[in-house]
């Protein structure tokens, strides 16, 4: 494995950016012109959506003699003084869910190169998919060194969205729901999700979804932590909220099954037992931290307390 592998600091997948996202330069066309002519600017090689490995981790390359800085995107300057760019295109063939090759690179490269993954690949998904203005309908271009675009037609600048997503443990008694959708493998269970709604709150879009998708009320809302998940581009906002009624309601059309599992359940699909009540989600996923962050604070299993 290259670099530090993310899991031994606790971190899910695409968390622990260490790049500089030189705001400063972006808005100045000057300095983004003198940032992507620089002896050492690098590209950051992707097929498609794809991260590329080398044996230093997330391949790298100089920039082309024919190289055009209007078809790149400045992703931010590393700590070795590089500007790192990654290439736009206008089409792509390949959908915004994740694939093996990109769910499996946490365990090739640092945390911090996942990270500069994550940012690449949300951007160029989105500049290949909102090439068009939609005010106006006319193109556009990308503009303030690929952190926006910008439409000729009408001056209209749109920016990269980020869809923020609630990911909840409802805790009753000791106990913390867990539920599976119908396409996951055999045994997977995680915490409930949702998208965030226009006008909602974090703690509200938490209790809404837990009532829409297993009938209960939860109350106590507290944030743990974040993910960005760029598949194509969500910010995963991970909370644990207390139930005072464990009676379920499943909406089937969402939750195949879900049911209220204990320490000793969590910690032994955490840890991979093939005897545990549930197969965990993937170390990557901000899930497993949630179940691994109230694991943590809750009662002591049985196995830790003989």
């Amino acid at each position: 494995m290259h670099g530090t592998d993310p899991q031994a600091h606790g971190l899910p997948g695409f968390v622990g950016g260490t790049l500089d996202r030189v705001d400063h330069i972006r808005s100045n066309p000057a300095l983004h012109a003198q940032a992507f002519a620089a002896s050492n600017a690098r590209l950051l090689i992707l097929e498609g959506l794809e991260p590329v490995t080398d044996d230093h981790g997330l391949a790298l390359a100089p920039l082309g003699p024919d190289a055009r800085i209007e078809q790149h995107v400045l992703l931010g300057v590393d700590l070795q003084d590089r500007p790192i760019f990654a290439h736009l295109v206008e089409t792509l063939e390949q959908g915004p869910n994740a694939t093996p090759r990109s769910r499996g690179l946490a365990d090739l490269v640092s945390a911090s190169d996942v990270a500069l993954y994550g940012t690449a690949r949300s951007l160029v998904f989105w500049h290949a998919r909102h090439r068009f203005c939609s005010v106006c309908g006319a193109p556009t271009h990308a503009h303030k060194a690929g952190w926006a675009r910008r439409c000729e037609s009408c001056a209209s600048e749109h920016f990269p969205r980020v869809d923020p997503v609630s990911i909840m443990l409802a805790e009753h008694q000791g106990r913390v729901l867990l539920g599976r959708q119908h396409s996951w493998p055999p045994g997977r269970y995680s915490a409930l999700a949702g998208f965030i709604e226009p006008g909602e709150t974090v703690e509200e879009a938490v209790a809404r979804e837990l009532k829409e998708e297993a009938g209960i009320t939860v109350h106590s809302v507290r944030y743990v932590m974040s993910q960005p998940w760029p598949f194509p581009s969500s910010l995963m906002i991970a909370c644990v909220a207390q139930c005072d009624d464990p009676a379920l309601t499943l909406d089937e059309t969402e939750i195949e099954h879900a049911f209220w599992c204990d320490a000793d359940g969590v910690a032994a699909a955490l840890a991979g037992d093939p005897d545990a009540p549930f197969l965990a989600p993937p170390r990557m996923a901000v899930a497993w931290h949630l179940l691994d962050h109230w694991l943590r604070g809750a009662v002591a299993p049985s196995d830790a307390r003989a």
